[in-house]
């Protein structure tokens, strides 16, 4: 045993100087959070590193397995890159010079890296499509451990790890992560704002939300607006804002308009015209997806399950927990509650409109997973507070079996709901990709591989996942179905289609007869094989002049059962679901089009 006066010594030593400075006291109005007395910051959070590869891991099955629901992404974005790639594609009323509500600047953002992949490796589309949706992955990797680093400094390692494992096995995230949408863009953009705001660099966080706002989607600008209300109202930072702003502004707009002016052959500011043409017009946000109010909190459930609820009552269930302590203003400062807001500003501006889409909720997914965090972390400390045992001084000690069990649940559900989703519409991408290796068997396609073949779709033309899944010297063909609204056309053949006035488009969704061809022009047709029919949605599979060559799998949701449709559940979903035959069709005389085309030789 060391000498007595040593032990004084070692005492003596460990004190604080008398002019050692106070704690420094954090004010209500800084975006750092009161420290908390539970220590949460002790509390074991997987390293960044971990969380990346975990989040990359999943994200990267994302690209690999998700579908496209959204005709939108496909028609909007997917085909009009492939005609900056391959001249060659569907152009839409949007890209239309009399409209030009949506910006070639954009596209162009993707499909750089998607020219550079296809040169350098030579890859075939197959490649180049997948290739942007792993580019895909990889971004929004990067903006959630970002999220996830600055939620752990500032409001707890406690928030910090469930929120980790929210985005990482949400089906809402694992759906929205992988997207060509301007609304995914606006979250990875929009994610990053949110982080460097809690980080207090105000100067990214501008450039993040302008970002946002005029290369994504103009209405994100809503989510800048708690981060424009810290900085100049509780900061008085209007100058470092005003600054942030112009010089956000001048690096957008410089290449930005000029890119758009180049391809539209006038002047074009698109995010202006979107604004103006969803605002301002009688018809605009109204012609498209018209669905009754109850739409995004059924989605929501869908998508986040049981932390969907916990997110929408993460704010009062916030001020609950300040209420039982006994304090007048939250007692880890304004900020938390402040960047819960942007959810819900979003929310209100979004819920009472007639159009509504799944997508319109991506910007706000990341958010969805910080409320439930935050709401599960509140839960655990009212519980605490009202049964947890005196002598506890962490409320973690005695609650930890709330958040392990809500998050069990919620990773049941959501595995669930990506497997139910996957398995009943994996079929469109199964089978425009065994179509895709058709040119180069001589049994399953015995026409010349230079021959110009038509792929036909009646039906079924919303699930087309593009030309990328095509060959160069194919295209596809619509046939009259009992859809009656506006379908798109192809670019022209000419160098400057982009700024042609493509005939017979309207802005209203009125149906263009002239999109349609004949049957006897089709090669291919693929079709579901519903038991329900009409004239102009025959059962192709039953007619003698087709053979089906490839089937898919593919679910019947008005024959099944609500909730096995919804979530798979191994046994049940098979025995109460229903699926029809998913068809990739050949003309059965396919050699006589070599004889009737004239043109070829």
């Amino acid at each position: 045993m060391p000498p007595r006066s040593r032990q004084r010594g070692s005492n003596k030593d460990r004190e604080k100087p008398r002019d050692a400075k106070p704690p420094q006291v954090i004010s209500s109005s800084s975006m750092n959070v009161l420290p908390s007395t539970d220590c949460t910051d002790k509390v074991w959070t997987p390293s960044v590193y971990s969380s990346f590869k975990i989040l990359l891991s999943l994200r990267l099955c994302a690209a690999v397995w998700n579908s496209m629901f959204d005709c939108d992404e496909v028609y909007n974005y997917w085909e009009p890159m492939h005609y900056l790639l391959h001249g060659k594609g569907f152009q839409t009323w949007e890209y239309s010079p009399q409209y030009a509500i949506r910006s070639y600047a954009y596209l162009w953002l993707h499909a750089v890296p998607c020219y550079l992949y296809g040169v350098v490796l030579q890859s075939n589309k197959f490649a180049v499509f997948y290739c942007l949706r792993c580019l895909f992955a990889f971004c929004c990797s990067l903006c959630d451990i970002y999220f996830y680093q600055a939620v752990c400094k500032h409001f707890g390692n406690n928030i910090g790890r469930i929120l980790i494992l929210l985005l990482a096995v949400s089906a809402g995230m694992f759906r929205s992560s992988t997207s060509f949408l301007p609304s995914t863009f606006s979250m990875y953009l929009s994610t990053a704002a949110l982080s460097s705001w809690f980080l207090q660099k105000y100067e990214l966080a501008v450039f993040a939300t302008a970002v946002s706002t005029l290369v994504g989607w103009p209405f994100a600008a809503i989510l800048g607006l708690p981060i424009a209300f810290d900085m100049i109202v509780l900061k008085k930072k209007l100058p470092l804002f005003m600054k942030s702003s112009v010089i956000s502004l001048f690096l957008i707009l410089v290449p930005m308009i000029p890119i758009d002016t180049k391809h539209f052959g006038k002047l074009v500011f698109a995010p202006l015209n979107i604004v103006l043409y969803n605002v301002f017009t009688s018809h605009g946000a109204n012609l498209y997806g018209t669905e009754p109010w109850t739409y995004y909190f059924q989605n929501g459930i869908l998508n986040f399950n049981v932390v969907f609820f916990l997110a929408l009552g993460s704010l009062p269930l916030l001020y609950l927990w300040n209420a039982l302590k006994g304090v007048q203003k939250p007692s880890r400062g304004p900020s938390l509650i402040l960047c819960l807001v942007p959810m819900y500003l979003w929310m209100l501006f979004f819920f009472p409109l007639a159009h509504k889409e799944e997508r319109f909720l991506f910007p706000i997914f990341p958010m969805i997973c910080l409320g439930g965090a935050v709401g599960i972390d509140s839960l655990q400390r009212i519980y605490h507070y009202l049964f947890g045992k005196k002598k506890m001084s962490d409320y973690l000690d005695y609650t930890s079996w709330i958040s392990v069990s809500i998050m069990i649940l919620f990773t049941i559900l959501s595995t669930s709901r990506i497997f139910a989703v996957y398995k009943g519409y994996r079929a469109p991408n199964e089978v425009f990709m065994e179509l895709g290796t058709y040119p180069y068997n001589e049994n399953l396609h015995p026409l010349p591989p230079e021959y110009p073949v038509n792929v036909c779709v009646g039906k079924e033309w919303y699930r087309f996942p593009s030309h990328f899944f095509l060959p160069d010297n194919w295209n596809l063909q619509f046939l009259q179905s009992d859809f009656k609204g506006h379908l798109p056309k192809p670019y022209s053949s000419l160098p400057n289609a982009t700024r042609i006035i493509p005939s017979d488009m309207n802005d209203l969704n009125l149906e263009e007869p002239s999109r349609y061809v004949n049957i006897k022009e089709c090669d291919y047709i693929v079709d579901s094989d519903f038991p329900h029919f009409s004239k102009l949605e025959p059962r192709y599979s039953r007619d003698p002049n087709w053979k089906v060559l490839f089937s898919v799998p593919f679910l019947d949701a008005a024959r099944s059962h609500q909730f096995f449709r919804a979530f798979y559940v191994p046994y049940l979903s098979e025995l109460y679901c229903t699926y029809v035959d998913y068809n990739l069709l050949q003309r059965v005389n396919i050699k006589d089009r070599i004889v009737r085309k004239k043109k070829w030789h």
